[in-house]
């Protein structure tokens, strides 16, 4: 099936750079991971293969993992468990796809931060500040904070969604949705860094999506996956610079080096950095899982 055509019978809800979403009755979701890549902020005309599952893996991985700190709207990623509706498509659906409950999507990106890099680095050398928050003087790239920081953001509906302090954050959901989310975040970050840092990884930065569930504030989309985070493997961290990284900077890499203009369409990737980008995505999901794609797949 491609990667963009609309699953006969169900409702489309919607497209993403990545998900694919479906109604399923009136409290359900239907999340479909593809295998498109996006880089600054433009798709991708060429698919990463098996990069969709390595986002669902990991994704269960953690709602697992941490369920403990916040329950998440995931109700099985089981295809042959899916409402009859969705049989015709299972065998599309396997390994890429979660039956949710719909939520009430809170309208922040809830992002932390253990390390200067990305966009929060950029501020920092402008302004000494991350969101908002003051940070000691003298840090280089990449360097380790003194704690891990809360920095929010606004959902952008295209392009670029906007760094904002907590206090703007706070304008727009209320105080004490803010103090619960930074929580909630931090504690996950904290949690998903500690046991990551055993399977030899770091996690620089996160991003967490949050919806509410009657009067209850869960976790929603995806979780710590190489697209919504920054893993850096930890033997060969040397602060002072970028770090390789498991995930979409070795295509941003490349396309830097293109003669492309960052605006749509994006152009083919060349197969040795499909390949490349592939093999990264699956070591990430190898290294914090412990278990092989492999035998994900195939399971």
């Amino acid at each position: 099936m491609s990667e963009t055509t609309a699953l006969e019978g169900l409702r489309h809800l919607g497209s993403g750079k990545v998900r694919e979403l479906y109604a399923i009755g009136e409290d359900r979701l239907l999340l479909v991971a593809s295998d498109r890549l996006s880089a600054f902020d433009v798709v991708m005309p060429t698919p990463i293969p098996n990069k969709g599952a390595v986002l669902t893996g990991l994704s269960l991985f953690w709602f697992d993992s941490l369920a403990g700190i916040v329950a998440n709207h995931l109700i099985t990623a089981d295809a042959e468990a899916y409402p009859a509706e969705l049989a015709a498509h299972r065998d599309w659906l396997r390994k890429r796809s979660m039956l949710v409950r719909r939520a009430r999507v809170v309208p922040i990106e809830c992002v932390a931060r253990g390390y200067l890099s990305g966009s929060g680095w950029k501020e920092y050398r402008q302004t000494g500040e991350v969101c908002g928050v003051r940070l000691p003087g003298g840090l280089r790239e990449s360097d380790k904070l003194p704690e891990p920081i809360f920095t929010p953001s606004t959902k952008a509906g295209v392009g670029h969604d906007e760094n904002v302090s907590e206090e703007r954050a706070a304008e727009i959901v209320g105080a004490e949705v803010v103090a619960r989310l930074r929580d909630l975040t931090l504690a996950l970050y904290s949690a998903a860094a500690a046991y990551a840092a055993t399977r030899g990884i770091i996690i620089a930065d996160t991003k967490f999506e949050f919806g509410v569930v009657g009067e209850d504030l869960i976790l929603v989309d995806e979780a710590l996956t190489p697209d919504s985070s920054r893993f850096w493997p930890a033997d060969s961290y040397r602060p002072g610079g970028a770090q390789p990284s498991f995930d979409k900077q070795y295509v941003r890499d490349w396309l830097e080096t293109s003669d492309w203009d960052k605006t749509p369409p994006g152009p083919e990737l060349p197969a040795g950095v499909v390949d490349g980008t592939a093999a990264r995505y699956a070591e990430a999901y190898e290294r914090i899982t412990g278990r092989s794609l492999k035998d994900y797949l195939e399971s």
